[in-house]
């Protein structure tokens, strides 16, 4: 309840200190006139300022701008080198502390049952002044600092200005008409009160006549006649009023009334609003006497002395739920705040607390006592309360959880009034309230044509009355008042006392009553749970300066009441009671057996929440607090002992104690494990969410089918909520919040749904059973068609909009501070600046319907200190403040009333709304629908895009129009459709027209490939939903897309494959993949042709893009006839990657004289090569031949042309290369058979050595030459030497067909380092080599062929055949000699 919320140590006492209203920042003075500008939420100094002297950085910054605006040095010293003297002022002003010094007026003054307008929320705002700048306002003796915060920038009225008197206090002062311009009214030490204008720093006005001495405070007010009046203290005692109607009149202005305040002048004067009656004063007085005046007849009160011998230095009106009759704050330079019980009757004045225990201990170590030397309460959080020090500023905090003692009750459904039950002063009083009949502009009534009244901004018009209950209660403490679900009951719980009593709100009789502070509502049926306790006796006051044998006594009667406060709580347990409709109460459970230790908490709702005492440390900083609290007398601020130390979530630093459990009211038995401990917990009326409040977070979670937690939203410092269907409407102490919530679809409650039918189905059939027997079980099962329904999941979805808080709509503040013309008092020129500036809410759209521009509504206003938050009704959301006094939140704007009509189930009319939302808010709307489940109906809101109608279409199952929205994304309506492209008159066309269309087919295709994966999903809804022909249009623009090269990649090509085959597509199929080779895309064209089912195309998509390893294994795998060329063609590539040597550049005449000489031998030492790949799949014979022997020699002719030998057939990259199937091996060709241009070749006819071919002769595909695979096993094949090269020219022998075998042989296990181009190889053959058959031969001595490769002999072939062997020979049959011999030659006749 009560903690220390931030704490600054000075070096120096605090002797001026004021809070800002909206932002967490606080302004201070010390003895020696520093100002300081702290944000205590952030423990953050703004700004410093030495006031009292000259600062020299507000000095040289002053000379810095004026020498950036051009300006020469002013003959007269800047006011910034003034020396201020003592600081007797400090204090902010800005739109926000002139509206709520406002609102606070009118407030105060509509309290009175005389006061002129009853409606406390129905003045108009003063416009606003500041245009987004914040100051900070210095009150000196020789000069007034206004110091803008937001630009850094200054300016400082020197008092010569102001007819040269020192100035002693200030007070600003605003009426409610636009025309003001901020005025400051200075108190001068000569009693005159000087105005200062904001706008053109001149004096304007002069209050005289009223004080005969220095006048030492200042406030404006509003009498319950609404009239403003300005009041002044002074140095003589006086208390003066002046008219503050009249501030623009010219002339000096004389006081109204003038009275004897005090002895020895007025210290301070404050203004206190009294619930049903006008506002009063409160003075304080250098004589030690607080006065109370009434301001109506201006007589006194009452007088008192707060702390005898001492004089208060600070007085602050209060007004706080947890201390419901402690009115007014003070201070006297001690370590206290007093606090003044009933101050009109008894006024009794107590400690509200000892400050020396909220503060660090290492503070206070260097000084011997804590002295107070100024005070000020929060003005719109009543719990906060900053006081200066000698040591520092303490910022204290007053349970700010604790709610007005005020409970709904809910309306007959037909009426227009609501009512609430609330407590004041032992008295049961009833709140009714209702919106006025008056038009509201909010409702929509003035809206429907044209702008409404001042933008949609007034609050609403309450007309409340309140009416006695001639039901007393009994006690005068805190009370906690809360409503059964039915409406039929109200609880009211006094937790200081402990006592409970149970009403009925027909008759206000009691029907149950007891001891005890612990309750809690069934939120399904009129029944509670309690924890009923002992009355613990009354701790006795240790009196200090006592004797010892007092304090003794005392200290053990402390001790034993503790003691038997603990034997009480920890023998209490939880009942659970029901109210029957005879109005008497029954005891349903005598206990609910849980868990052994102490029970201190209790939450009511669909399931009954208990919270355990858990045995945790105390930090000495809470120990310190509580043992303060409980030190306090019973009708103080604390209560009994046991108030604090209940449930504290502010006392651990390290998150919330796992010791909740959730009960439930039918078994009485736990159905959660231990949970972390909420604040509070709220449960919607249809069982269906609820929400457990944290310190910093609200933790959602859904109740059917099961519980599952959606969520939380961060929410500090929430104080409660209310559930209104999917909405949850939260107050904290400075906002409003709306949470729109959907807990979506997850696959666990499909599960449960699905669960719990088969579970009644069961139930029945035994009912079904136990009534008819056996026969209930016989049934006659129809054929049923099964309709699969998929159900669509969706992510729960929680949407946090604020509705309310304090600060004022944010306006653009200017970067500086504009000179303002001389206007002699007229602001007009300001004023025009002012509504230009002003932005309109509201838009006339066609037909006259006012259309809002903006998404959400500007902030309201919301009311000062702790909320119940009643609930919607009418279209409001309804609040009840402390004051007991019934506020309206209008939710009518479009953008609120939308989200509120989706989530209460209504998504028609929030689309009929919509109409009055702007349409660059409709996309925001229709993903809030979307959430909420309402995708079919978010569909017809007009303004959503293209991209958003597609998903919703999808959500829908609206695939055609999907479909459109999709074409239109893409801008491909055009593309794919079966058109007669090759017409002469297309051809014909203009290039320009050509082009276009080349340029609207790019950018289809563009889109198509952006938007790939929303065509693939509409695909698969046409599918699934049996939408063939709308599948067929995608897939049209689709196959489309997939002919560009290098527009889709991978996984979308195969999806794009499998689909165009689902749907029989087999033209777009097959063209796809020839579209697919042609881009090199081999694994997606050969997964299309997999689909067709066209082995031979499959092959070509491997092989063509180079994929040989697959076409290989595709080929074994089909039994296809090319599966030997294509291992070879595979070994010679992989042959390549092994021997890759770096190519050097060189230019064509260099490669022509390099050919012309003679060929280098190599080296000796190079005779050791590596043998070539040969990798086989599994199961196919290796391709090496055993070593033949050619027994005839042949000569060979030197000077053989290159071209001769390196022409196409045998290039390793050649045509013949490409084929699939081989040549039988062994089939020589006849000697002088040329193939002619055109001529095919035979599949299964090689070629001889001899046959020449035709330059550029075509070859068919699937017969080429098997040329350039490298050997088996590594075996090098043996080379012939150089006299055993056979030319090109010699005759074949046709009965040697050893020699033509060896021959062909050679040439199969030719390597790819058969041509000029090549890279070096181990092996080559001769025949093949045109650097061999273009040298002349040398002496076979040499031992080497005229290659660079070096001749290997049969011997020492077969030498290194077995150590190259041994690793593939597991994959390979273990008989090489049998597998290499060539096949039987075909019958064959030379020609």
């Amino acid at each position: 309840m009560l903690r220390l919320r931030a704490f600054r140590p000075t070096s120096d006492k605090v002797v001026k200190i004021q809070l800002h209203p909206t932002h967490p920042w606080l302004v201070t003075a010390d003895a020696n006139d520093r100002v300081a500008v702290w944000n205590w939420e952030h423990r953050q100094v703004i700004y410093e300022l030495k006031a009292g002297g000259v600062d020299e950085r507000r000095l040289v910054g002053v000379k810095l701008d004026k020498l950036a605006e051009g300006e020469t040095d002013s003959k007269g010293k800047p006011t910034e080198a003034i020396r201020g003297g003592s600081v007797k002022q400090v204090s902010f002003y800005d739109d926000d502390i002139r509206f709520w010094q406002h609102w606070r007026n009118c407030s105060a003054a509509a309290e009175a049952p005389t006061a002129v307008n009853q409606q406390s929320s129905a003045f108009s705002a003063p416009a606003p002044s500041t245009r987004g700048r914040h100051f900070v306002v210095i009150c000196c003796e020789n000069k007034a600092i206004f110091l803008d915060l937001v630009t850094m920038r200054g300016r400082d009225v020197p008092k010569q200005e102001l007819d040269n008197k020192s100035l002693l206090c200030m007070e600003f002062l605003s009426r409610s008409s636009s025309s003001d311009a901020p005025l400051v009214a200075f108190g001068a030490s000569d009693g005159v009160i000087r105005v200062l204008s904001m706008i053109t720093w001149k004096l304007v006005r002069r209050y005289t006549g009223g004080h005969k001495g220095a006048i030492s405070c200042l406030m404006t007010f509003m009498s319950a006649a609404g009239e403003v009046h300005l009041v002044s203290g002074g140095s003589d005692g006086l208390l003066v009023l002046w008219s503050a109607d009249h501030i623009h009149d010219s002339r000096e202005l004389v006081p109204k009334i003038s009275l004897k305040a005090h002895d020895g002048g007025v210290v301070a004067v404050e203004l206190s609003r009294v619930m049903g009656s006008a506002p009063q004063l409160i003075t304080i007085g250098a004589d030690k006497t607080l006065a109370i005046w009434d301001t109506v007849t201006f007589k006194e009160i009452r007088r008192i002395k707060p702390v005898p011998k001492l004089a208060c230095h600070s007085v602050a009106s209060w007004c706080h739920p947890r201390a419901p009759n402690l009115d007014i704050l003070t201070c006297v330079k001690d370590s206290h705040i007093w606090a003044i019980e009933h101050p009109t009757y008894s006024a009794l004045t107590r400690p509200l607390c000892e400050l020396s225990s909220l503060v660090p201990p290492q503070a206070l170590a260097q000084h011997k006592k804590l002295r107070v030397y100024c005070m000020v309460a929060h003005p719109l959080q009543p719990h906060l309360v900053a006081t200066g020090t000698n040591i520092g500023i303490i910022l204290s905090e007053f349970d700010p959880r604790a709610l007005p003692a005020v409970a709904p009750l809910p309306a007959p459904a037909e009426s227009k009034e609501h009512s609430a039950v609330y407590i004041v002063e032992r008295e049961l009083k009833l709140l009714n309230f209702q919106l006025s009949n008056t038009a509201n502009p909010s409702l929509g009534g003035a809206s429907e044509t044209g702008r409404s009244r001042n933008e949609s901004m007034d609050q609403l018009i309450v007309k409340q009355s309140k009416k006695h209950i001639s039901t007393p209660a009994p006690h005068d403490s805190y009370s906690i008042l809360s409503a059964s679900s039915s409406g039929k009951y109200v609880a009211v719980v006094w937790p200081d006392i402990p006592s409970f009593a149970v009403y009925k709100a027909s008759d206000w009789s009691v029907v149950d009553s007891g001891t005890g502070k612990l309750f809690a509502w069934d939120s399904c049926r009129d029944r509670y749970a309690l924890v009923e306790s002992a009355l613990a006796p009354r701790m006795p006051l240790i009196v200090k300066g006592g004797s010892s044998k007092k304090a003794k006594e005392a200290a053990a009667a402390a001790a034993q009441a503790a003691a038997a406060a603990a034997s009480a709580a920890s023998a209490a347990t939880v009942q659970v009671r029901i109210l029957l409709d005879d109005g008497t109460a029954h005891v349903l459970q005598r206990s609910i057996d849980g868990r052994s230790e102490p029970v201190v908490g209790l939450h009511g709702g669909a399931l009954l929440g208990v919270t355990y005492r858990t045995s945790r440390r105390i930090s000495p900083l809470t120990a310190t607090a509580i043992s303060t609290v409980q030190s306090m007398p019973l009708s103080g601020f604390g209560g009994s002992a046991s108030s604090f130390a209940s449930d504290d979530p502010f006392s651990t630093r390290e998150g919330p104690p796992q010791n909740f459990q959730l009960y439930s009211w039918e078994t009485y038995q736990p159905v959660s494990g231990l949970l972390a401990q909420p604040e509070w917990t709220v449960w919607d009326q249809t069982v269906e969410y609820c929400a457990f409040a944290y310190q910093q977070y609200i933790v959602i979670s859904s109740l059917r089918p099961q519980f599952r937690y959606l969520g939380d939203v961060s929410i500090p410092f929430a104080t409660g909520a209310v559930w209104h269907r999917r909405q949850l409407f939260v107050a904290t102490p400075t906002t409003i919040e709306c949470v729109y919530v959907d807990a979506g679809v997850a696959p666990i409650d499909i599960e449960t749904k699905k669960r719990k039918e088969e579970m009644k189905a069961r139930e029945a059939q035994g009912r079904a059973v136990a009534e008819h027997g056996d026969l209930a079980l016989i049934t006659v099962e129809a054929p049923q068609v099964t309709a699969s329904e998929k159900i669509s999941l969706r992510p729960p979805m929680l949407q946090v909009v604020r509705l309310a808080s304090f600060q004022h709509t944010p306006s653009i503040p200017p970067f500086v501070v504009p000179k303002q013309p001389k206007l002699n008092g007229d602001d007009s020129v300001f004023l025009k600046e002012l509504d230009d500036r002003r932005y309109a809410e509201v838009a006339v759209a066609g037909g006259g319907v006012s259309v809002a521009v903006t998404r959400f509504p500007a902030e309201q206003k919301r009311p000062i200190g702790p909320l119940v938050l009643v609930g919607v009704r009418d279209g409001v959301l309804w609040l009840v403040d402390r004051y007991m006094c019934a506020h309206a939140l209008s939710l009518s704007h479009p953008g609120i009333r939308c989200r509120c009509l989706a989530a209460y189930g209504d998504p028609v009319s929030a689309v009929k709304w919509a109409t009055r939302l702007g349409r660059e808010h409709h996309d925001d709307l229709a993903q809030f629908m979307l959430g909420m489940g309402y995708a079919t109906e978010a569909l017809h809101l007009p303004g959503i895009s293209k991209r958003l109608e597609f998903d919703l279409a999808m959500q829908s199952k609206d695939l055609k129009r999907a479909l459109a929205c999709l074409l239109t994304m893409s801008n491909s309506r055009d593309v794919g459709q079966e058109t007669t492209a090759t017409d002469v008159t297309q051809i014909l066309n203009l290039a320009v027209a050509k082009q276009a269309k080349q340029e609207s087919l790019a950018d289809a295709v563009q889109g198509i490939v952006k938007f790939v994966k929303e065509f693939f999903d509409l695909i698969d809804a046409a599918d699934a939903t049996g939408q063939a022909e709308i599948a067929r249009e995608v897939l049209k623009r689709l196959a489309a897309a997939a002919s560009v090269k290098g527009a889709l990649h991978g996984q979308t090509l195969r999806g794009l494959a499998l689909r165009l085959a689902n749907h029989g597509e087999l033209t777009r199929l097959s063209g796809l993949v020839t579209n697919l080779i042609t881009a090199g895309h081999g694994r997606e064209a050969a997964f299309a042709a997999a689909v067709l089912g066209d082995n031979a195309l499959m092959e070509k998509a491997w092989q063509d893009t180079g994929m040989l390893a697959e076409a290989v294994l595709h080929a074994q795998a089909h039994g296809r006839p090319s599966l030997r060329s294509s291992v070879i063609t595979w070994n010679k590539v992989l042959q390549k990657e092994l021997d890759h040597t770096p190519t050097v550049k060189t230019d064509a005449a260099a490669a022509f004289l390099a050919s012309l000489e003679d060929p280098k031998l190599t080296s000796l030492g190079e005779t050791e090569k590596k043998p070539p790949i040969e990798i086989l799949p599994p199961g196919m014979p290796p391709l090496s031949a055993a070593p033949i022997v050619i027994k005839k020699a042949a000569t060979a002719k030197p000077g053989l042309p290159n071209a001769a030998i390196g022409g196409p057939m045998n290039q390793a990259g050649g045509p013949m290369n490409q084929a699939g199937t081989p040549m039988n091996q062994g089939t020589p060709m006849a000697q002088g058979t040329p193939m002619n241009q055109g001529t095919p070749m035979v599949q299964g006819a090689p070629v001889s050595q001899g046959a020449p071919v035709v330059q550029g002769a075509p070859i068919v595909e699937g017969a080429p030459v098997a040329q350039g695979a490298p050997t088996d096993n590594g075996t090098p094949a043996p080379a012939q030497s150089t006299d055993e090269v056979k030319p090109l020219e010699a005759t074949t022998a046709p009965d040697n067909v050893e020699a033509t075998a060896a021959t062909s042989n050679a040439e199969a296990t030719a390597t790819p380092g058969s041509t000029a181009e090549a890279t070096e190889a181990p092996v080559t053959d001769p025949t093949s080599s045109p650097d061999a058959a273009a040298a002349p031969a040398p002496a076979p001595a040499a031992g080497s062929s005229g290659t660079d490769a070096p001749a290997v002999t049969p011997g020492e072939a077969t030498k290194d055949a077995p150590s190259t062997e041994a690793p593939e020979t597991e994959d390979k049959p273990p008989s090489t000699e049998a597998s290499s011999s060539p096949p039987p030659p075909p019958p064959y006749s030379s020609v």
